[in-house]
Protein backbone atom coordinates (compact mmCIF):
# COMPACT_ATOMS: atom_id res chain seq x y z
CA UNK A 1 0.00 0.00 0.00
CA UNK A 2 1.77 2.89 -1.09
CA UNK A 3 -0.51 6.26 -0.09
CA UNK A 4 1.80 9.09 -0.20
CA UNK A 5 -0.43 10.91 -3.04
CA UNK A 6 -3.24 11.50 -0.50
CA UNK A 7 -0.20 13.10 1.69
CA UNK A 8 0.34 15.80 -0.14
CA UNK A 9 -2.33 18.43 -2.06
CA UNK A 10 -1.94 21.65 -4.18
CA UNK A 11 -3.74 24.69 -4.65
CA UNK A 12 -6.31 24.20 -8.01
CA UNK A 13 -7.33 25.97 -10.66
CA UNK A 14 -9.96 24.98 -13.12
CA UNK A 15 -11.46 25.73 -16.83
CA UNK A 16 -15.16 25.62 -16.93
CA UNK A 17 -17.34 25.65 -19.85
CA UNK A 18 -21.40 24.98 -19.47
CA UNK A 19 -24.03 23.96 -21.43
CA UNK A 20 -27.76 23.80 -20.43
CA UNK A 21 -30.57 21.31 -21.41
CA UNK A 22 -33.65 20.79 -21.31
CA UNK A 23 -35.43 17.40 -19.44
CA UNK A 24 -38.89 18.00 -21.50
CA UNK A 25 -41.79 15.07 -20.74
CA UNK A 26 -43.45 13.47 -23.56
CA UNK A 27 -45.82 15.33 -25.18
CA UNK A 28 -44.49 18.67 -24.30
CA UNK A 29 -43.86 21.77 -26.66
CA UNK A 30 -41.18 23.27 -25.00
CA UNK A 31 -38.70 25.10 -27.14
CA UNK A 32 -34.97 24.25 -27.11
CA UNK A 33 -32.87 26.69 -24.79
CA UNK A 34 -31.00 29.64 -26.80
CA UNK A 35 -27.50 28.97 -27.11
CA UNK A 36 -25.13 31.66 -25.73
CA UNK A 37 -22.82 32.69 -28.19
CA UNK A 38 -18.91 31.59 -28.07
CA UNK A 39 -16.19 34.06 -26.64
CA UNK A 40 -13.09 33.98 -28.13
CA UNK A 41 -10.32 32.86 -25.69
CA UNK A 42 -13.09 31.25 -23.08
CA UNK A 43 -13.87 27.60 -22.53
CA UNK A 44 -17.01 26.80 -25.12
CA UNK A 45 -19.07 24.05 -24.64
CA UNK A 46 -22.00 23.03 -26.84
CA UNK A 47 -24.53 19.78 -26.40
CA UNK A 48 -26.62 18.94 -29.60
CA UNK A 49 -29.36 18.23 -29.08
CA UNK A 50 -30.09 20.89 -25.98
CA UNK A 51 -33.54 19.16 -25.08
CA UNK A 52 -34.32 15.91 -24.34
CA UNK A 53 -34.91 13.07 -22.04
CA UNK A 54 -33.71 12.09 -18.85
CA UNK A 55 -33.14 7.92 -18.92
CA UNK A 56 -35.82 6.33 -16.48
CA UNK A 57 -37.08 2.71 -15.18
CA UNK A 58 -39.65 0.25 -16.78
CA UNK A 59 -42.46 -1.51 -15.16
CA UNK A 60 -39.37 -4.33 -14.66
CA UNK A 61 -36.76 -2.02 -12.79
CA UNK A 62 -34.88 -1.77 -15.97
CA UNK A 63 -33.35 1.30 -17.23
CA UNK A 64 -34.69 2.50 -20.42
CA UNK A 65 -32.27 4.99 -22.11
CA UNK A 66 -32.91 8.74 -22.63
CA UNK A 67 -31.83 11.05 -25.41
CA UNK A 68 -28.39 10.38 -26.61
CA UNK A 69 -26.58 13.53 -26.90
CA UNK A 70 -23.08 15.01 -28.19
CA UNK A 71 -21.15 17.45 -26.67
CA UNK A 72 -18.71 19.53 -28.30
CA UNK A 73 -15.58 21.58 -26.13
CA UNK A 74 -13.22 24.11 -27.73
CA UNK A 75 -10.91 26.60 -25.72
CA UNK A 76 -9.95 24.36 -23.35
CA UNK A 77 -6.51 23.06 -22.33
CA UNK A 78 -5.02 21.01 -24.87
CA UNK A 79 -4.33 17.40 -24.32
CA UNK A 80 -5.68 17.72 -21.06
CA UNK A 81 -7.98 15.32 -19.18
CA UNK A 82 -10.79 16.76 -18.34
CA UNK A 83 -14.22 15.65 -16.24
CA UNK A 84 -17.51 15.61 -17.60
CA UNK A 85 -19.95 16.95 -14.49
CA UNK A 86 -24.20 17.38 -14.21
CA UNK A 87 -26.03 19.59 -12.11
CA UNK A 88 -30.03 19.05 -12.06
CA UNK A 89 -32.61 20.98 -11.41
CA UNK A 90 -32.32 20.75 -7.54
CA UNK A 91 -28.93 21.61 -7.94
CA UNK A 92 -27.13 18.64 -7.01
CA UNK A 93 -24.13 17.69 -9.00
CA UNK A 94 -22.71 14.08 -10.08
CA UNK A 95 -20.24 12.49 -12.60
CA UNK A 96 -22.57 10.79 -15.34
CA UNK A 97 -21.44 6.98 -16.36
CA UNK A 98 -21.46 5.63 -19.64
CA UNK A 99 -20.29 1.60 -19.74
CA UNK A 100 -20.15 1.57 -15.83
CA UNK A 101 -17.39 4.26 -16.45
CA UNK A 102 -17.24 8.43 -15.35
CA UNK A 103 -17.24 9.74 -18.27
CA UNK A 104 -14.07 11.90 -19.24
CA UNK A 105 -12.24 12.69 -22.39
CA UNK A 106 -8.86 14.15 -23.46
CA UNK A 107 -8.50 17.23 -25.67
CA UNK A 108 -7.39 17.09 -28.24
CA UNK A 109 -3.82 19.57 -29.49
CA UNK A 110 -6.06 22.65 -30.17
CA UNK A 111 -8.18 22.01 -27.02
CA UNK A 112 -10.94 20.74 -28.51
CA UNK A 113 -13.43 17.21 -27.98
CA UNK A 114 -16.21 15.79 -28.97
CA UNK A 115 -18.22 12.93 -26.78
CA UNK A 116 -21.46 11.42 -27.21
CA UNK A 117 -23.45 10.19 -24.20
CA UNK A 118 -27.09 9.14 -22.91
CA UNK A 119 -28.86 11.82 -20.59
CA UNK A 120 -28.47 10.49 -17.05
CA UNK A 121 -31.34 8.34 -14.31
CA UNK A 122 -32.56 10.58 -12.16
CA UNK A 123 -35.12 9.41 -9.44
CA UNK A 124 -37.91 11.61 -9.89
CA UNK A 125 -40.50 11.94 -6.41
CA UNK A 126 -44.22 10.74 -7.59
CA UNK A 127 -45.31 14.39 -6.57
CA UNK A 128 -42.75 16.30 -9.25
CA UNK A 129 -44.45 18.46 -11.59
CA UNK A 130 -44.80 17.10 -15.08
CA UNK A 131 -42.80 19.85 -16.44
CA UNK A 132 -39.55 20.85 -18.30
CA UNK A 133 -36.69 21.14 -15.61
CA UNK A 134 -33.70 22.66 -16.72
CA UNK A 135 -29.90 20.71 -16.35
CA UNK A 136 -26.48 22.26 -16.46
CA UNK A 137 -23.49 20.00 -18.19
CA UNK A 138 -19.71 21.21 -17.40
CA UNK A 139 -16.44 19.81 -18.62
CA UNK A 140 -14.12 20.88 -16.58
CA UNK A 141 -10.08 20.58 -16.11
CA UNK A 142 -8.42 20.66 -12.82
CA UNK A 143 -5.28 22.13 -12.38
CA UNK A 144 -2.50 21.66 -9.67
CA UNK A 145 -0.57 24.94 -8.90
CA UNK A 146 1.90 26.18 -6.42
CA UNK A 147 3.98 24.27 -4.46
CA UNK A 148 2.91 20.97 -2.76
CA UNK A 149 1.94 21.34 1.06
CA UNK A 150 0.95 18.66 3.68
CA UNK A 151 -2.47 17.29 2.83
CA UNK A 152 -5.31 17.31 5.66
CA UNK A 153 -4.58 13.53 5.87
CA UNK A 154 -1.19 14.09 6.61
CA UNK A 155 -1.65 16.44 9.34
CA UNK A 156 -4.34 15.24 10.97
CA UNK A 157 -2.28 11.89 10.64
CA UNK A 158 0.11 13.14 12.64
CA UNK A 159 -1.39 14.90 15.10
CA UNK A 160 -2.81 11.94 16.20
CA UNK A 161 0.25 10.08 16.05
CA UNK A 162 1.39 12.77 18.65
CA UNK A 163 -1.26 11.80 20.74
CA UNK A 164 -1.11 8.36 20.77
CA UNK A 165 2.63 8.76 21.85
CA UNK A 166 1.79 10.54 25.09
CA UNK A 167 -1.17 8.52 25.57
CA UNK A 168 1.42 6.03 25.98
CA UNK A 169 3.82 8.12 27.92
CA UNK A 170 1.28 9.32 30.52
CA UNK A 171 -0.54 6.14 30.65
CA UNK A 172 3.21 4.78 31.84
CA UNK A 173 3.80 7.25 34.34
CA UNK A 174 0.45 7.09 36.22
CA UNK A 175 1.57 3.57 36.22
CA UNK A 176 4.70 3.57 37.17
CA UNK A 177 3.87 6.12 39.82
CA UNK A 178 1.08 3.89 41.07
CA UNK A 179 2.96 0.29 40.61
CA UNK A 180 5.71 0.74 42.88
CA UNK A 181 3.93 0.93 46.20
CA UNK A 182 1.36 -1.91 44.92
CA UNK A 183 5.01 -4.32 43.99
CA UNK A 184 6.41 -4.19 47.72
CA UNK A 185 3.01 -5.17 48.84
CA UNK A 186 2.94 -8.15 46.39
CA UNK A 187 6.69 -9.08 47.22
CA UNK A 188 6.44 -12.23 49.30
CA UNK A 189 10.41 -11.45 50.48
CA UNK A 190 9.04 -7.85 51.85
CA UNK A 191 5.49 -9.03 53.44
CA UNK A 192 6.36 -12.10 55.11
CA UNK A 193 6.24 -10.69 58.41
CA UNK A 194 2.95 -11.60 59.65
CA UNK A 195 -0.62 -13.40 58.83
CA UNK A 196 -2.05 -10.09 58.53
CA UNK A 197 0.71 -8.79 56.01
CA UNK A 198 0.65 -12.38 54.24
CA UNK A 199 -2.67 -11.77 53.33
CA UNK A 200 -2.43 -8.56 52.00
CA UNK A 201 0.06 -10.26 49.75
CA UNK A 202 -1.86 -12.94 48.38
CA UNK A 203 -4.77 -10.29 48.07
CA UNK A 204 -2.63 -7.89 46.29
CA UNK A 205 -1.27 -10.59 44.17
CA UNK A 206 -4.63 -11.79 42.77
CA UNK A 207 -5.98 -8.53 41.93
CA UNK A 208 -3.08 -7.83 39.76
CA UNK A 209 -3.38 -10.88 37.95
CA UNK A 210 -7.56 -10.46 37.69
CA UNK A 211 -6.73 -6.51 36.14
CA UNK A 212 -3.88 -8.20 34.07
CA UNK A 213 -6.06 -11.00 32.56
CA UNK A 214 -8.47 -8.67 30.78
CA UNK A 215 -6.81 -7.44 27.52
CA UNK A 216 -6.45 -3.31 27.07
CA UNK A 217 -8.72 -3.74 24.45
CA UNK A 218 -11.69 -4.90 26.93
CA UNK A 219 -10.22 -2.56 29.20
CA UNK A 220 -10.73 0.39 27.10
CA UNK A 221 -14.20 -0.28 26.02
CA UNK A 222 -15.37 -0.46 29.59
CA UNK A 223 -13.50 2.97 29.98
CA UNK A 224 -15.31 4.12 26.50
CA UNK A 225 -18.61 2.86 28.38
CA UNK A 226 -17.36 5.02 31.77
CA UNK A 227 -15.72 8.19 30.66
CA UNK A 228 -17.13 8.56 27.03
CA UNK A 229 -15.24 8.42 23.56
CA UNK A 230 -11.37 10.46 23.36
CA UNK A 231 -8.12 9.72 24.70
CA UNK A 232 -8.86 10.19 27.85
CA UNK A 233 -10.35 6.37 27.95
CA UNK A 234 -7.84 5.43 26.28
CA UNK A 235 -5.15 6.16 29.21
CA UNK A 236 -7.64 5.04 31.66
CA UNK A 237 -7.61 1.44 30.29
CA UNK A 238 -3.78 1.52 29.79
CA UNK A 239 -3.00 2.78 33.05
CA UNK A 240 -5.12 -0.44 34.66
CA UNK A 241 -3.42 -2.95 32.79
CA UNK A 242 0.48 -0.90 33.34
CA UNK A 243 -0.08 -1.11 36.98
CA UNK A 244 -1.23 -4.74 37.37
CA UNK A 245 2.20 -5.63 34.84
CA UNK A 246 4.31 -3.60 36.18
CA UNK A 247 3.37 -4.51 39.67
CA UNK A 248 3.81 -7.70 38.63
CA UNK A 249 7.43 -7.34 37.06
CA UNK A 250 8.69 -4.82 40.37
CA UNK A 251 7.63 -7.39 42.87
CA UNK A 252 8.99 -10.45 41.25
CA UNK A 253 12.48 -8.37 40.55
CA UNK A 254 12.13 -7.64 44.46
CA UNK A 255 11.54 -11.23 45.26
CA UNK A 256 14.94 -11.84 43.37
CA UNK A 257 17.28 -9.74 45.01
CA UNK A 258 20.50 -10.08 47.04
CA UNK A 259 19.21 -10.75 50.52
CA UNK A 260 22.60 -9.95 51.88
CA UNK A 261 22.15 -6.28 52.19
CA UNK A 262 18.57 -6.78 54.02
CA UNK A 263 20.09 -8.74 56.13
CA UNK A 264 23.52 -6.05 57.27
CA UNK A 265 20.79 -3.40 57.22
CA UNK A 266 18.32 -5.59 59.36
CA UNK A 267 20.87 -6.40 61.98
CA UNK A 268 21.67 -2.72 62.91
CA UNK A 269 18.41 -2.56 64.03
CA UNK A 270 16.64 -0.73 61.25
CA UNK A 271 12.85 -0.40 60.76
CA UNK A 272 10.82 -2.15 57.71
CA UNK A 273 10.93 0.94 56.41
CA UNK A 274 14.65 2.00 56.20
CA UNK A 275 15.24 -2.01 54.80
CA UNK A 276 13.44 -0.74 51.89
CA UNK A 277 14.94 2.26 51.57
CA UNK A 278 18.25 1.71 51.87
CA UNK A 279 18.70 -2.25 51.35
CA UNK A 280 15.36 -2.82 48.34
CA UNK A 281 15.33 0.30 46.13
CA UNK A 282 19.05 0.74 45.65
CA UNK A 283 18.90 -2.54 43.94
CA UNK A 284 15.57 -2.27 41.84
CA UNK A 285 16.83 1.14 40.57
CA UNK A 286 18.08 -1.08 37.29
CA UNK A 287 15.36 -3.13 36.65
CA UNK A 288 12.42 -1.06 37.28
CA UNK A 289 14.23 1.45 34.75
CA UNK A 290 14.61 -0.61 32.29
CA UNK A 291 10.86 -2.52 32.67
CA UNK A 292 9.23 0.87 32.68
CA UNK A 293 11.03 1.95 29.22
CA UNK A 294 9.65 -1.35 28.23
CA UNK A 295 6.51 -0.57 29.21
CA UNK A 296 6.20 2.72 27.65
CA UNK A 297 7.56 0.71 24.37
CA UNK A 298 4.42 -1.51 24.67
CA UNK A 299 1.72 1.25 25.67
CA UNK A 300 2.55 2.88 22.87
CA UNK A 301 1.56 0.16 20.51
CA UNK A 302 -1.25 -0.63 22.59
CA UNK A 303 -2.34 2.55 22.65
CA UNK A 304 -2.84 2.28 18.56
CA UNK A 305 -5.01 -0.92 18.64
CA UNK A 306 -7.68 0.78 21.48
CA UNK A 307 -8.03 3.68 19.61
CA UNK A 308 -10.13 0.94 16.91
CA UNK A 309 -12.99 0.73 20.21
CA UNK A 310 -12.58 4.68 20.55
CA UNK A 311 -9.79 5.07 22.79
CA UNK A 312 -8.54 8.01 20.91
CA UNK A 313 -5.16 8.56 19.29
CA UNK A 314 -4.40 7.56 15.52
CA UNK A 315 -6.42 3.72 16.29
CA UNK A 316 -9.43 5.96 16.24
CA UNK A 317 -8.78 7.68 13.04
CA UNK A 318 -7.19 4.08 11.59
CA UNK A 319 -10.61 3.02 11.67
CA UNK A 320 -13.11 5.80 10.66
CA UNK A 321 -10.67 6.27 7.44
CA UNK A 322 -11.74 2.56 6.91
CA UNK A 323 -15.18 2.82 7.93
CA UNK A 324 -15.48 5.41 4.71
CA UNK A 325 -13.48 3.78 2.55
CA UNK A 326 -10.61 6.22 2.58
CA UNK A 327 -8.33 3.57 1.58
CA UNK A 328 -4.99 6.15 0.85
CA UNK A 329 -5.74 7.82 4.35
CA UNK A 330 -5.91 4.64 5.44
CA UNK A 331 -2.66 4.14 4.40
CA UNK A 332 -0.96 6.69 5.35
CA UNK A 333 -1.75 6.42 9.18
CA UNK A 334 -0.23 2.59 8.72
CA UNK A 335 3.21 3.53 7.70
CA UNK A 336 3.06 6.16 10.80
CA UNK A 337 1.95 3.42 13.01
CA UNK A 338 4.90 1.42 11.92
CA UNK A 339 7.23 3.66 11.63
CA UNK A 340 6.99 5.44 15.03
CA UNK A 341 6.80 1.88 16.83
CA UNK A 342 9.97 1.08 14.81
CA UNK A 343 12.10 4.15 15.86
CA UNK A 344 10.66 3.71 19.69
CA UNK A 345 11.65 0.23 19.83
CA UNK A 346 15.14 1.35 18.18
CA UNK A 347 15.05 4.28 21.06
CA UNK A 348 13.91 2.16 24.04
CA UNK A 349 16.61 -0.28 23.28
CA UNK A 350 19.22 2.15 23.33
CA UNK A 351 17.80 3.96 26.23
CA UNK A 352 17.98 0.99 28.82
CA UNK A 353 21.32 -0.24 26.68
CA UNK A 354 23.24 3.13 28.08
CA UNK A 355 21.27 3.78 31.28
CA UNK A 356 21.66 0.10 32.80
Amino acid sequence: MWPWKAAVTYDEDNLVGKAIILDVPDGDKTSAPTRPPEISGEPYLRVDPNLGSMSTRDEDNEIVPGTRITLTGSNFAPNTETEIWWKDAQGNEYRPREAGKYLFVTTDSEGAFKVDMTMPYQLMPPSAEKKAYEHVIEARQIFKVGRPKASDALRLTMARMVETIFMGMMATIFGIVMAIPVSFLAARNIMSGSKITMAIYFLTRTILNIIRSIEPLIWALIAVVWVGLGPFAGIVALTLHSIAALGKLYSEAIEGIDPGPIEAIEATGATKLQVILFGVIPQMISPFISFSIYRWDINVRMSTVIGLVGGGGIGFLLVQYIRLLDYRSAGIAVWFIAVTVAILDYTSAEIRNRML
